[in-house]
């Protein structure tokens, strides 16, 4: 049980931190409107804070 959450915090984790990257790569190459910048980035944040409260959650109930 524990090896799963594990690898969920990590996959969630991972794909927050690639989102954000994947973001500054391309709008550094083209002009994205602001809309789109602010939800890529809060949908990444999002998944970075998830991780986080996953991996609190589980330890303290555990």
């Amino acid at each position: 049980m524990k090896k799963i959450i594990k690898r969920k915090r990590v996959s969630l984790l991972l794909v927050g931190l690639f989102l954000i990257a994947i973001l500054q790569i391309v709008s550094h190459f083209t002009p994205l409107n602001d809309f789109v910048k602010g939800s890529f980035m809060g949908v990444g944040f999002g998944l970075l804070v998830t991780s986080l409260i996953v991996g609190k959650f589980h330890k303290s109930v555990l």
